[in-house]
């Protein structure tokens, strides 16, 4: 029996041997790569939700602008082509000096037959001076503003009619919830002062009526006002009329707009003198009128106003459905004997307290 030995074979050169990998190889090539991946998607995120961020200060900014540069149409007409008014153009500076105001002068009815209200033709001492309201110019012709402006040319009124600073167009001005447009207000009555008015009455329209109650506390050269559907700009009466046109949740909308409107404005809301107007009893009459239906400004707020008066010529008249700026529309022979009864009335008082003063001053003469 033979024996085969078995001789073992060598190891061929070039093929050393190699080592089994390690068990967690592919884990170590794939960690990398998952980093990489969440961290892309946390920077999409982030950026996407900056972009949104972005995106909401843009638009709840131009929502800001709008409302600090309202559309407003431009002048179509004149008092002399729209109601044969010989009139004047004026041009005078805000009482603050940051604006320019333009309007019109329309002197009173020099012809006794005309004047209801005159006792002489001579040059006359009432003036009216209207304040428009927001988004509309001194024509304002909804409410309308030439068919008043004839009725008290035949008063024996002269009347002032101007723009302010967000509806001009030559001498364009942001809005600013009344604080520039009372200066710009009292320019005018300065104007109407230095045209030998004695007897001066502001009759406003919506935020040009909030405007003139904020005028008022500024001046004693007003004798009385009429207040037509009055408007005062807060956060909640002006989110409340950008709601109408943009369906906007009130967080985070109403702190953003407030937030902003200081940016294109350089006011704050806060700097309208609301609850000093909502108390106070001005010793001038006032004339409120309110519609129950005015979905831009509460009759709410016109009653609260209305009941701090004290003057005894002081009154409202609240038109049940009556909508904003709409009363004369409504109810025009109406509301033209009433604001007429008012101003004659004002008139009155403003003659006896004249005349009281002059005998007041001539005794005291005597007595001297």
């Amino acid at each position: 029996m033979s024996t085969t030995m078995m001789t073992p074979m060598p190891l061929e050169t070039g093929y050393p041997l190699q080592p089994f990998p390690p068990l967690d190889g592919g884990l170590q090539k794939e960690r990398p790569q998952a980093k990489t991946r969440k961290h892309f998607f946390i920077a999409l995120v982030a950026s996407f939700t900056a972009l949104c961020l972005l995106l909401v200060l843009v638009f709840y900014g131009y929502v800001a602008w709008m409302l600090t540069y309202p559309y407003v149409a431009p002048l179509t007409s004149n008092p002399k082509a729209a109601a044969g008014l010989d009139y004047e153009d004026i041009l005078f500076p805000s009482a603050s000096g940051r604006t320019t105001v333009s309007g019109w002068y329309v002197p009173a009815s020099y012809n006794d037959s005309d004047a209801v209200l005159a006792s002489s033709n001579a040059s006359s001492e009432r003036t009216v001076i209207f304040s428009h309201g927001y988004g509309a110019n001194r024509e304002e012709d909804w409410v309308p503003m030439y068919d008043l402006t004839k009725l008290l040319h035949g008063l024996h009124y002269n009347v002032v009619l101007f723009d302010y600073g967000y509806a001009s167009q030559k001498y364009k001005a942001p809005a600013t919830a009344g604080i520039e447009e009372s200066q710009q207000l009292l320019a005018a009555i300065h104007f109407a002062k230095s045209r030998g008015a004695e007897e001066i009455v502001v009759w406003g329209f919506s935020m040009g009526a909030g405007t003139a109650l904020q005028a008022a506390l500024q001046t004693n050269d007003i004798d009385a006002m009429i207040l037509d559907s009055t408007f005062l700009a807060t956060a909640d009466t002006m989110f409340h009329n950008v709601t109408q046109f943009l369906p906007l949740p009130k967080f985070p909308s109403m702190p953003l707009i407030e937030t902003m409107l200081p940016i294109w404005s350089g006011t704050n809301l806060k700097q309208v003198p609301i609850n000093q107007i909502l108390a106070k009893s001005f010793d001038i009459p006032l004339y409120i009128m309110h519609g129950t239906n005015d979905a831009k400004a509460p009759y709410q707020l016109a009653e609260q106003i209305a009941a701090e008066q004290t003057n005894p010529l002081s009154r409202s008249w609240i038109v049940p459905k009556g909508q904003h700026e709409m009363l004369f529309r409504a109810s025009p022979t109406e509301y033209i004997q009433r604001a007429a009864l008012f101003l004659g009335q004002v008139d009155q008082q403003f003659q006896a307290e004249a005349d009281s003063g002059s005998d007041s001053s001539a005794d005291t003469t005597q007595t001297l």
